[in-house]
Order: structure tokens, then C-alpha cells, then sequence
């Protein structure tokens, strides 16, 4: 199975005064495969979100080189960069990330428009996407007139809009209720078991990395450690998968 994310000896440093800088992420080497269920957690501070900005090609490294579909995003312009992502990438932010002056049809649509996908097209797919996630009745609201749940999934909607490889969350969880966290997690479930979606959950939350099948712990800019869930999925009642 080729890789879809990779990182060779990947340091990212910001720059503070005549110093050398911080280094946020030191030393990281990580190969995440096509169609995997990766969780990548650590405390505050410890590099996980800057590490998510390198995967999702949302900032290129310091040293060192990260792959995105076997492409160096270090030596790709912007707008090619840009491009990259809109085609490869699905992202959903804990604070969804919705454009408030748009309804929610319009907010899916965009990503679409974004690569030139005619308006027809990109309304078609964009209905049956908000109808899937139980949206049919609320695709003519705008974000102010929706729940924070029904937010988060017109998110999960526009972050498929363009059929990616990846899907990236960053803590997508984060702003919701327990019940509406489940649906979350159980449909990006679905999206890796049925659809062979390769999903990168970023978290700080440990009662989430049981969905995924490799957990990747983050400390002081270096990964700790690798763990691989021999029975992925959403605990109940203290056991996996209802089992």
C-alpha cells in the first residue's frame, strides 16, 4: 500500500530574535499509508497542531521534507500547493470554519467552485451530501441558524465535497455535545471502513484515538511513541464496538 503522508526527518523552528528560534517539531520521521485510520494526540503544547498544519500542507517544514501523495510539498509553489490540498484534502476544525455569510448549501458548494466544478455539479453533490448527514431540511440556513452540531456536519459535508483521499480533523469533537460527538466519529468511521477514506484525527483527547487503528503520541516536538489498536472502534460500556 503506497503512502499518502510522509515525513523524513522533518524539524519546524520559528524564529524568536538573533536566537536559532523554537523548535516545535524535532526529528520526525512518519508514513502514513493509504486508506489507515491514524490518531495523532499529545498535551498542549506538545506539536500535534503544527505537525497537523505540515500534514495537511498547510505550512511546509523548516528542514527536512513531507511527502503528500508522494509529492515534496516543500518544493511546490503556492498555488500549486493550494490546488494539492483542494483535490487531496478534507479538513474539519473544532470551530467549523464556516462562512458566515453563506448558507449551508453555499458553504459545501464552495470547495467545488474552488476547482472549477460547474454550478450544476457542485449544487447536485452538494444537496446529496447535507441530505446524507441529515441535513435535507436546513441546507437554505446560514451557520447563525444552525446548531453547533448541525454546523459540524455541514463541515464534515464541505470537507467531502471534492471526494478526497484524506480527510484531516482537528479535534472535531471539540465544541459538542456527547451524543453529536459520537455521530462525528461514527461516520468518520464509516467514511475509513466503507469508503477506504484514509482519515487523520488530530486530538488531545484519549477517549477518541479507540477508533483509530494506529496512534501516534506526540511529546516536546517528538513522537514518543506508535500504538496500534488491534480493535478499533468507539467504546461502550468500557469494551469496543458494543462487544
Amino acid at each position: 500500500m503506497k503512502s499518502i503522508v510522509k515525513m523524513n526527518d522533518v524539524w519546524k523552528r520559528y524564529p524568536m530574535g538573533k536566537t536559532e528560534g523554537l523548535s516545535v517539531l524535532k526529528e520526525v520521521y512518519l508514513d502514513i499509508k493509504q486508506g489507515e485510520f491514524v490518531a495523532i494526540t499529545g498535551p498542549s503544547g506538545s506539536g500535534k497542531s503544527t505537525m497537523m498544519h505540515l500534514v495537511g500542507a498547510l505550512d511546509v517544514p523548516s528542514y527536512g521534507n513531507v511527502y503528500l501523495d508522494e509529492k515534496n510539498i516543500s518544493s511546490v509553489g503556492e498555488s500549486s500547493l493550494s490546488l494539492l490540498r483542494s483535490k487531496k484534502i478534507g479538513f474539519i476544525f473544532q470551530q467549523f470554519n464556516l462562512i458566515p455569510t453563506l448558507n449551508a448549501l453555499q458553504n459545501v458548494m464552495l470547495p467545488m467552485e474552488l476547482i472549477d466544478v460547474s454550478e450544476e455539479s457542485a449544487r447536485k453533490r452538494a444537496e446529496n451530501l447535507l441530505k446524507m448527514l441529515g441535513l435535507g431540511e436546513r441546507m437554505h440556513h446560514k451557520p447563525s441558524e444552525l446548531s453547533g452540531g448541525q454546523q459540524q456536519r455541514v463541515a464534515i459535508a464541505r470537507s467531502l465535497a471534492n471526494n478526497p483521499e484524506i480527510i484531516l480533523a482537528d479535534e472535531p469533537t471539540g465544541n459538542l455535545d456527547s451524543k453529536t460527538g459520537t455521530f462525528v466519529m461514527d461516520f468518520l468511521g464509516e467514511m475509513h471502513e466503507k469508503y477506504g477514506k484514509t482519515i487523520i484525527l488530530v486530538t488531545h483527547d484519549l477517549n477518541l484515538v479507540h477508533y483509530a487503528k494506529r496512534v501516534i503520541h506526540i511529546k516536546d516536538g517528538r513522537i514518543e511513541k506508535e500504538v496500534e489498536n488491534k480493535r478499533p472502534g468507539r467504546k461502550r460500556n468500557g469494551r469496543k464496538n458494543g462487544k
